[in-house]
């Protein structure tokens, strides 16, 4: 998350917010709010100028009124009346771009709560739903949902407390998109921006032109940072077809050493206008430093020939490298601070595409399998090999192999199971003493959106790691790999009886850092019994059942405002494994010998033939 300083700007400063607007359409920009800078705390600045541009619906006392929660003191606070529907609203003079909104929690936080913004105060969009508070401070992003608005509230749902709603802080940050210009200007201020792939929701598209940069070019402050791989690109919607002379780039340290700017009517088809000569490359490159010592730099690109076009974009081709430490080279991803677009034309009406919505219609059977056949339906799914398909992950000790003693169907049932064997199972990939099974769909069976759901019995035992879980059919794309491609872990088990795990995983929110839930089975359950494991997936978020009772929520806008980028609007396939020790077993019970994650009791239960899961059926719904 970028550090903001929250400004205390004068009240002669902003003197034109002072009068409040009956509002009917857009207004004006008033001159102060115009020069507002990219860290403003706009509704601090709103109640410098007004005090009465912050409401509530309620305070506890006239000492926490809704003031406190604006007036740049993080020790006073807002305290509401002690109702579940309370609210706070600031009024912030103008309509704007709400980039991201700050919450600093005092003990009596909110359990469930919405943040909404509105052009007239009377008609509310919701921008981001809590539905699981823990307090705290509290950081939504609006990217890359359209935010824009004049007033913004926090309106409750459901207090954590016995007591109000109290915050130390509300804080909204922002500013008025460009306009159309038939004089030159800066037309991509505060216009919606575009990008691939992103480290996190704090290094999103949309910082690109919120008008900020540190002036050192150093600071982690208002930055795009893509992930870790050269072919990535940043943009700007400018609104309207506009006429383009120059565009500047205010890198941090990853800048690009090769790249092209890029210029485009649709958003899809790409003109280049501007790319660097082979001298400027080869001098960019030769500028090796370890990453404490490098510092970014300032790219004005006056284009040859004027151009037109409304989206305009930087595409990465060759990233900078690092010495870290030397000689040793080190590779980030890009990480730019501003994109400024100056030429005549433009939009003030340029907006982010509404989120993709759940549609209607009732679920059909699109896949399924009973296991009921004398074998595996290799119609169905694919067996994937270690050293083959395949490669060791997570510090696991099976070899993934296809066989008999590993892979089958026995009454009624898929049974994988782990066998022992010091040293006898030679891959491409290395010489393993376990051998297990492990299947997918991927070329079979690929779908997006639907109810994915598995009967499964697992075996319980330290280091024991079966999994029902799905991931994004592009992870072998290079240009995607893994998180991007996005991971769905259905139902992961670590061997101990009651419980198991749920988690998503993307560019943000992936490997320990996922979006995960642990649950305990109801009414005494174990693992080691018959339980039905399921996900609905669908383009507003995913919802994970036990025997159908929810035991994860997680919203796509909820993820992308605090987390990263949603990753799942794209074909997935289904897996089943059974793996041995690595990292996520060994991060509970500590085991390092003799294998990672895996104790000796539990190499002597895998020796003695007693491992397997066994999966009764599997089934894929969707809507058509």
């Amino acid at each position: 998350m970028p550090s903001r300083t929250t400004l205390a700007a004068t009240t002669a400063a902003l003197i034109a917010l002072a009068a409040p607007l009956a509002y009917a359409a857009p207004v004006p920009k008033p001159a102060a709010a115009q020069a507002a800078a990219w860290d403003t705390d706009r509704a601090a600045a709103a109640y410098t100028a007004n005090p009465g541009a912050v409401t509530a619906s309620g305070s506890e006392n006239a000492a926490s009124g809704p003031g406190a929660a604006a007036d740049g003191n993080g020790t006073t606070r807002w305290s509401s009346d002690f109702a579940d529907n309370a609210w706070i609203r600031v009024d912030l003079g103008s309509v704007i771009r709400v980039s991201s909104v700050t919450l600093d929690w005092e003990a009596a936080y909110g359990k469930k709560y919405v943040l909404e913004v509105s052009r007239n105060g009377t008609d509310w969009t919701t921008f981001y739903t809590e539905d699981d508070g823990t307090g705290g401070s509290v950081t939504a992003h609006s990217y890359p949902q359209e935010v824009t608005g004049r007033y913004v509230r926090m309106r409750g749902i459901q207090r954590a407390t016995p007591w109000g709603y109290s915050l130390y802080s509300f804080k909204v940050y922002g500013g008025e998109p460009a306009p159309a210009s038939t004089t030159r200007t800066n037309l991509a201020l505060n216009h919606p921006a575009y990008g691939d792939f992103y480290q996190h929701a704090g290094n999103s598209p949309a910082f690109v032109t919120d008008g900020g940069w540190p002036a050192d070019l150093k600071a982690d402050q208002s930055r795009w940072s893509s992930d870790w791989n050269a072919n990535r690109w940043v943009g700007v919607d400018l609104g309207a077809t506009s006429t383009i002379d120059t565009v500047d780039l205010y890198w941090e340290a990853a800048y690009a050493v090769d790249y092209r700017i890029q210029v485009s009517d649709d958003n899809r088809t790409w003109r280049t206008v501007y790319q660097p000569s082979a001298s400027e490359v080869a001098a960019r490159r030769a500028d090796v430093k370890s990453p404490g010592d490098a510092v970014g730099r300032h790219d004005t690109v006056k284009l040859p020939t004027p151009a037109t076009g409304r989206y305009v974009r930087m595409l990465g081709v060759e990233r900078r490298s690092f010495y870290n430490p030397a000689p040793a080279t080190a590779q980030f991803g890009y990480s730019l601070y501003e994109f400024q677009v100056w030429g005549t034309g433009g939009s003030a009406n340029a907006a982010y595409p509404a989120l993709p919505k759940n549609p209607g219609g009732a679920y059909t059977t699109t896949f399924f399998d009973d296991f009921t056949g004398s074998g595996l339906d290799r119609n169905k799914w694919r067996v994937v090999r270690t050293g083959t398909e395949m490669n060791p992950v997570n510090g696991e000790s099976q070899a993934y192999v296809d066989s008999a003693d590993n892979i089958r169907t026995e009454n009624g049932s898929l049974v994988l199971q782990s066998k022992y064997c010091k040293g006898c199972t030679r891959t491409p990939a290395g010489t393993f003493d376990f051998t297990s099974g492990r299947i997918d769909t991927n070329t079979k069976f690929d779908f997006t959106y639907g109810k994915v759901n598995a009967r499964m019995k697992l075996p319980v035992g330290d280091g024991f790691w079966p999994a029902f879980w799905m991931l994004g059919s592009d992870v072998d794309n290079p240009d995607v790999s893994w998180p991007g491609s996005g991971e769905t872990d259905i139902m992961e088990n670590i061997g101990y009886g009651d419980w198991t795990s749920s988690a998503l995983h993307g560019p943000g929110y992936s490997a320990d850092g996922n979006i995960g839930k642990q649950q305990t089975y109801a009414n005494g359950g174990r693992a080691d019994q018959w339980h039905t494991y399921g996900v609905e997936w669908t383009p507003e978020g995913m919802t994970f059942t036990v025997d159908d009772r929810v035991v994860q929520t997680t919203s796509r806008s909820k993820l992308e405002s605090t987390r990263g980028k949603w990753v799942f609007d794209h074909n997935q396939y289904v897996i089943l494994n059974l793996a041995l020790g690595g990292a996520y077993p060994a991060g509970w019970n500590k085991v390092t010998s003799p294998y990672w994650g895996l104790p000796q009791s539990s190499v002597d239960r895998v020796a003695q033939g007693g491992v397997k899961a066994e999966i009764d059926w599997v089934r894929v719904e969707q809507k058509k």
